[in-house]
């Protein structure tokens, strides 16, 4: 009896090749000799999820020079049914490359991503003042459109190993002005159950406060200060369907099922008229969350306890 191959898992990332979303990728292991499809910007990636196109996408989500990705925070905001499952943090590199025989002093027109591009204008600024922009879909999409048929563009900012890829000379490295960018990614699939903590979580959801008044983002954060969770994100964006209208994309430490997370989150609840729980996964850098005593698992548990017995009219133990 015959039986069918096990079907692979499709993963779906801003491509093409050889871009960091990819390098992200590379570093789930499950992913590893599975599926990748590449696609073209990061609605068609999360769309593949929603549809069942594909099992998982990477998506960019945070840098640590230009903050949130505001296209991917409101994505996770307004389509149902997503859920992050694991974060992955990728050192952010560019070099400035163009077709063999071009120079430096022949650059006028650069093609980048609009990230990329802002991560390194102050070179760019410097080296070639009078150059000009062109917007490009992915860092490796730059390179590509070097040779596009009738392209203006002279140079392009894309990562190191891109001539591996393309034929391309590299005509200046280390560009970005922070050496030490990062750049966040998160792996999003469909909603589930929750897995177990690790020790050393995240937790993501956005919130909407109630009413615009004094005091109401305050009210929103004690849920948190309270407990002893400790905010690694708050960004705001806006709802838009009119102005002065908010949501609060949240970053927590801890899972969860950790009990101060789980009591903080029903307070979040509680007092907000959209919570969308955006999942509970383990750190990309691995560091746990400092916990005082007081907001450990058992303090909440015995508290729990201590009020049941209290309305069970037992007696406390001698």
């Amino acid at each position: 009896m015959s039986h069918s191959p096990e079907r692979l898992r499709r993963y779906s990332y801003l491509g093409p090749a050889g871009t960091f979303t990819e390098a992200a990728l590379k570093q789930v292991e499950e992913a590893r000799g599975q599926d990748w499809h590449p696609v073209s910007n990061l609605g068609e990636a999360l769309n593949d999820v929603v549809t069942g196109a594909s099992d998982a996408a990477m998506i960019a989500i945070e840098n640590s020079v230009d903050g949130g990705v505001t296209v991917a925070q409101d994505a996770l905001a307004t389509i149902p049914g997503l859920q992050i499952i694991g974060e992955y943090l990728v050192p952010v590199r560019f070099v400035l490359v163009a077709r063999p025989g071009v120079t430096i002093e022949d650059v006028s027109v650069v093609a980048a991503h609009p990230v990329a591009y802002g991560q390194c204008r102050k070179w760019l600024d410097e080296a070639r003042p009078a150059h000009r922009h062109l917007p490009a879909t992915s860092n490796v999409q730059a390179a590509a459109d070097l040779f596009a048929a009738g392209t203006q563009v002279d140079a392009a900012i894309a990562p190191p190993g891109i001539e591996d890829h393309y034929d391309v000379e590299i005509l200046a490295d280390g560009i970005a002005e922070n050496p030490d960018a990062v750049t966040r990614f998160v792996l999003v699939g469909r909603v589930g159950p929750v897995g177990d903590p690790t020790g050393a979580d995240k937790t993501s959801l956005i919130a909407e406060l109630p009413e615009d008044r004094s005091g109401a983002l305050l009210d929103l954060l004690e849920q948190f200060a309270t407990r002893g969770v400790n905010l690694t994100l708050l960004a705001s964006r806006p709802i838009g369907d009119r102005m002065g209208r908010y949501r609060f994309v949240i970053d927590a430490e801890g899972h969860i099922k950790d009990e101060r997370v789980a009591d903080a989150l029903l307070g979040v609840k509680r007092s907000s008229p959209n919570v969308v729980f955006l999942g509970s996964y383990p750190r990309a850098d691995r560091v746990a969350a400092t916990i005082r005593p007081v907001h450990d698992d058992d303090r909440f548990r015995d508290a729990r306890d201590w009020l049941r017995e209290v309305i069970e009219g037992v007696a406390p133990a001698e």
